[in-house]
């Protein structure tokens, strides 16, 4: 599991109606890494977190996920992406 998110968004708290995420350093600021280390840890990754613009563009990019999967609360846009071998 890989969670991922803009640098730029780390420590807001994201609220629409009653639900509120925390994007907190301890969930999502452990390391920084590139678009490009981003893309490869998403590719390789069975779950999937994803908060913000660059990194939801970047999973759409790799065609991991459809955009209407995508989700915004409070403007920024949030994804989660679940593979399932069979």
């Amino acid at each position: 599991m890989v969670n991922l998110c803009d640098e730029e968004i780390l420590g807001r708290t994201l609220v629409e109606g009653s639900l509120k995420v925390e994007i907190s350093n301890g969930y999502f600021g452990e390391n920084r890494v590139s678009d490009e280390e981003a893309a490869r840890l998403l590719r390789e990754s069975d779950i999937a977190n994803l908060v913000g613009e660059r990194i939801v563009k970047i999973a759409l990019e790799e065609k991991l996920a459809n955009p209407r999967a995508v989700r915004r609360i409070d403007g920024v846009p949030f994804l989660m992406i679940f593979k399932f071998s069979v």
